[in-house]
């Protein structure tokens, strides 16, 4: 810690890379707020890994959504659970909106994972979603369906924010989608000037990935390059966002080591930090310097090429087609998360509703 202040709060206000909550956990936005976050997340794993930290500020609550609403089924409580937290971070968050004049100052609620091949379904809740609190984002998984419906989702006035993206082909992809969007609503004289779109690249679960291949295929390669992977697709998608001119602000995701951090600092991007890896960097002796935009080592790109026919995917920017983002592993295997974090969540609720007799 360096001059009294978090690294965290001198990183955001000594460079353009700003920095959330990655949790809609009231203790933890009370702790990142004040240390300059401007922003927060949630996702199915996200929501119940909350429920599980601060069941006591949520057990009545949901009693009370069960006993108000007599035919509501279990995923109908849930979902109006995960609204109300995202409504309760949106409303910790609402002073920094509007200090930053409705750029800033967002939390992400995401549409249900179930739904990612289903474009209209995933369009429908996001506009939904986007009525709970002036200040709410809405992520979008970036699948094939998920590409289309962030056009019309931005179209309708959404802030979007690309999920279970690992790539530069899915986040060129999300750019073009979002811009699409945007001309639209121009076109018919709507106004674009407040809108914040974000596309998040989940750089470690890209990495996790990688180790995953070279442990089922036999792979032997330089371990550290495995855990710089992510960071060298972040890297590039800046870069071609930068050139695009993309109204899509990059934001990285899903930290296994400092590097994650220490490793994409600079270049107008994002961050949604965990509790516990803010503390970790708060408390660290990490030099605060633009890393974005230096290039990463010409013989590591060319090894994980073409040692790891996904690595290579992942960083060009025509690795793949959009028809081919669902069935990409980082993809599959984040998709599963999600849906299983889902029915952990729900889990709960049916316990509340009915509860175990023999217990």
């Amino acid at each position: 810690m360096k001059s009294g202040k978090p690294l965290l709060q001198i990183m955001a206000e000594t460079t353009d890379t700003d920095y959330w909550n990655d949790s809609c956990a009231v203790s933890e936005l009370e702790y990142a707020i004040p240390k300059g976050a401007v922003g927060a997340t949630t996702n199915p794993v996200i929501v119940y890994n909350v429920l599980k930290k601060e069941y006591d500020l949520w057990e009545d609550r949901i009693l009370q959504i069960i006993n108000e609403n007599p035919l509501y089924d279990e995923d109908e409580v849930a979902w109006q659970l995960i609204e109300e937290m995202a409504v309760k971070g949106a409303g910790l968050l609402y002073p920094v909106f509007q200090r930053e004049n409705g750029l800033k100052g967002r939390i992400s609620i995401q549409t249900n994972a179930k739904y990612y091949r289903d474009a209209d379904r995933m369009t429908e809740q996001a506009v939904k979603f986007n009525t709970l609190a002036p200040n709410i984002q809405v992520k979008i998984p970036a699948t094939e369906a998920g590409v289309k419906a962030m056009e019309e989702a931005t179209y309708r006035g959404v802030n979007i924010n690309a999920t279970v993206c690992f790539t530069v082909p899915q986040a060129m992809a999300v750019g073009e989608a979002v811009e699409r969007g945007l001309k639209r609503r121009e076109a018919e004289g709507k106004d674009t000037s407040g809108m914040s779109p974000v596309c998040t690249i989940m750089v470690g679960r890209l990495d996790d990935w990688l180790k995953i291949v070279a442990d089922k295929e036999g792979i032997i390669t330089d371990p550290a390059y495995l855990d710089r992977a992510g960071v060298a697709a972040m890297k590039r998608a800046v870069k071609l966002y930068r050139e695009k001119g993309f109204k899509t602000r990059m934001l990285t995701a899903a930290y296994r080591s400092r590097l994650h951090w220490s490793e994409l600092i600079g270049g107008n991007i994002i961050h949604t930090i965990p509790y516990k890896w803010q503390v970790r960097y708060n408390n660290s002796d990490v030099e605060i310097k633009n890393t974005t935009d230096m290039d990463e080592d010409p013989g590591m790109i060319d090894e994980l090429s073409r040692k790891f026919t996904d690595f290579k995917r992942a960083y060009e920017p025509d690795g793949m087609k959009p028809e081919e983002f669902d069935t990409f592993g980082a993809t599959m295997r984040t998709l599963r998360g999600f849906i299983g974090g889902y029915n952990k969540l729900v889990d709960i609720i049916r316990d509340l509703m009915i509860p175990n007799p023999d217990v």
